[in-house]
């Protein structure tokens, strides 16, 4: 069980809200995790994004919740970047305020996080990394590209299985604004949804 107040925002999703057109999208990655699964394989998902420091981590947080949340084993979830930065703050406000509990484990110009989603699961290590870090898995993942420079400037990725574009707008353009914790909330919670929608798909 989720921390109660992650609980809370997980039962209030509506996945209602996504187009058809973007389950369509959605339905590739589904279908990958569905077949790895059926073939008692590890699934293995790594976010890309440019920078790895926003919605490439908000996807892998939210992925290894969805797995956890529907039960689906096996999977590991990990995030890069064509170049490493580190884990913008206002994700770890916004990751806390909707129940996760994280710890800063260092305090470099690129920290490492555990973000844990319930007391009784390992926490998810964050930091900004490129895709083919040690970190992270060199071969039988899919390398799913959650921004359009990424997707557009990576065609091929060394070592995956599939590659998937799943794009997300990038909160970043609302940075010290007025709309930026609205902005990030709602990106977090589009991703929440969405990633909601793949796992609740997955047969036992």
């Amino acid at each position: 069980m989720q921390f109660n107040t992650l609980n809370d925002i997980i039962s209030s999703l509506d996945i209602s809200t996504i187009s058809k057109e973007r389950k369509q999208i959605l339905d590739i990655l589904k279908t990958y995790i569905q077949t790895k699964k059926n073939n008692h394989q590890n699934i293995n998902l790594n976010f890309i994004c440019t920078h790895n420091s926003r919605r490439s981590h908000l996807s892998q947080i939210w992925a290894q919740t969805m797995a956890n949340n529907f039960k689906i084993k096996n999977v590991f979830c990990y995030s890069g970047g064509t170049e490493a930065t580190a884990m913008f703050t206002v994700v770890e406000e916004t990751l806390k305020k909707q129940g996760f509990h994280i710890d800063k484990l260092s305090n470099e110009k690129n920290p490492v996080y555990a973000i844990k989603f319930s007391e009784n699961n390992n926490p998810i290590i964050c930091f900004s990394k490129t895709f083919d870090a040690d970190f992270n898995p060199s071969s039988n993942f899919a390398a799913i590209m959650t921004c359009s420079h990424a997707d557009e400037n990576c065609p091929f990725i060394a070592g995956a299985e599939q590659r998937i574009p799943v794009r997300y707008d990038d909160p970043k353009a609302f940075d010290n604004t007025p709309q930026q914790l609205e902005k990030y909330r709602e990106r977090s919670l589009q991703i929440a949804t969405e990633l909601f929608y793949v796992f609740s798909q997955i047969n036992s």
